[in-house]
């Protein structure tokens, strides 16, 4: 019997108060952003705020979003990271609670604190910082045309005799971008129950079936968010550059900008399970409910979450897989709001990310693969005050990117909310517990730092 289905979110809570008291994050100079001693840089670099008010926030104001997190942390929320931007300077820079509390449902006798250099699995937000990044930089380099037909990068992506609804042949690169290319939301390729002719648990096979899926709607018709777009994109990427996806982007994009902590498979790349947070306590299983193929039961610390990325892509995947830290991450906004370079290094131009980050035609809300605070049903992310320029993503896991050209502001909070039981799994085997507080939902952390904002309208 699951054990955690009976119990109450109270149980849970009072089992995490008797656990070892909160840790909160001190200061180690190590672990900030690196800071460029160039003095004739091409783009800005990012630097230590000497004072919180240098930047224009109230530092008492900005206490509250601590004391927030701490507060939740206690009542049982695994853990987080954040860090913030403003003009060019690094405001904060913290960490909150545990990388892990539990093997499996066990709760460890001593809970594994979160580090400033923590290891995060971004989940979706690899859409952005990998895939959209690599997009961006061949647009700029005149490599990619978005208005093209993907048939161009892909032959073998084209209608089908049997298929019911055809576009595929029509297809665009901005239409995969703008999710409204046909598809579904998540084919689960990795559970034949799901994917039936199109199981696959190679990653080969995976591309090669991604032109087979059928389409759900009329392409351009609607906007439905969809993994297959990204995992499409990712293929396409590497069409061009004739690398995989992780070769390319941790060399052309993260190398030159120093970023040694954002990876592809970080296991497999000189990374330790206790250098990542944690994430689901028995696999991919939702507390027993689920069951696949080669499913994992043992708790994820270190392999990528989703469940297409891990078993049918090889861990590296145009839509999930993407492992990072808060400050490696500060310096891929800081490049956003520097128009497409940091330091000496250009990785694509600012033309290039007014064009992706501009509004959908069909929904205010989609940009280029980036989702914007297009309107007031993104005031869950955005907050209230965010400015009508910014725009950003989420991960599944509990990660959030928002980023504000109009005050130059730029955070993102990770979470491992995932690291806790399931709620109920039988009734929703997605709603974990770490999903109902606040900091696992955002907008309550992004609100209290633009609260913080002297300058904020």
């Amino acid at each position: 019997m699951n054990i955690w289905t009976s119990c109450t979110l109270s149980s849970i809570l009072a089992l995490s108060l008797l656990a070892p008291s909160v840790s909160f994050a001190k200061e180690n100079a190590n672990q900030e952003v690196p800071v460029s001693k160039e003095t004739a840089s091409q783009y800005p670099v990012l630097t230590k705020a000497k004072k919180t008010e240098e930047a224009g926030f109230s530092s008492e104001k900005l206490e509250k979003v601590d004391r927030l997190i701490e507060m939740e942390v206690a009542a049982g929320f695994p853990g987080a990271a954040l860090i913030v931007i403003k003009d060019g300077k690094i405001v904060k820079n913290e960490c909150y609670g545990y990388k892990q509390k539990f093997n499996g449902y066990t709760p460890l006798k001593k809970f594994q604190k979160m580090d400033k250099d923590t290891l995060f699995d971004l989940a979706s937000n690899t859409k952005m910082y990998a895939t959209n990044f690599a997009i961006q930089k061949l647009v700029s380099e005149g490599k990619l045309n978005i208005h093209a037909r993907v048939q161009q990068y892909i032959p073998e992506f084209k209608d089908m005799e049997a298929d019911v609804i055809k576009g595929k042949d029509t297809l665009r690169i901005i239409d995969v971008l703008h999710h409204t290319a046909g598809f579904r939301p998540d084919p689960q390729y990795h559970n034949p129950k799901v994917s039936k002719d199109l199981f696959s648990q190679e990653r080969d096979k995976t591309i090669e079936f991604i032109s087979k899926t059928p389409l759900t709607y009329v392409p351009g018709t609607q906007n439905v968010y969809s993994d297959v777009d990204y995992m499409l994109l990712g293929a396409i990427v590497e069409k061009i550059t004739g690398q995989q996806l992780d070769t390319y982007v941790e060399n052309e994009l993260y190398r030159p900008l120093s970023l040694k902590n954002t990876k592809f498979n970080p296991l497999q790349k000189g990374f330790k399970p206790k250098d990542v947070a944690a994430t689901e306590l028995l696999g991919n299983t939702r507390d027993g409910v689920i069951d696949f193929p080669n499913v994992r039961t043992y708790t994820l610390q270190g392999e990528v979450h989703d469940e297409k990325a891990f078993y049918s892509m090889g861990g590296i995947s145009g839509h999930a897989g993407l492992f990072s830290t808060t400050s490696d991450l500060a310096v891929l906004l800081q490049v956003m709001l520097n128009g497409g370079g940091y330091g000496k290094h250009k990785l694509f131009d600012q033309e290039t990310i007014d064009e992706f980050v501009a509004p959908s035609e069909m929904n205010p809300t989609y940009g280029l693969g980036w989702r914007r605070n297009g309107d007031a049903s993104m005031e869950w992310m955005f907050s209230p005050y965010a400015s009508d320029s910014a725009y950003g993503h989420t991960g599944w896991t509990g990660t959030v990117t928002i980023i504000d050209p109009e005050l130059d502001l730029g955070i993102v909070l990770l979470t491992n909310k995932k690291h806790s039981p399931l709620v109920n799994p039988v009734a929703n085997s997605n709603q974990f517990f770490g999903d109902l507080f606040k900091t696992g939902s955002y907008g309550s952390v992004v609100t209290a730092i633009y609260d913080a904002l002297e300058t904020k309208e």
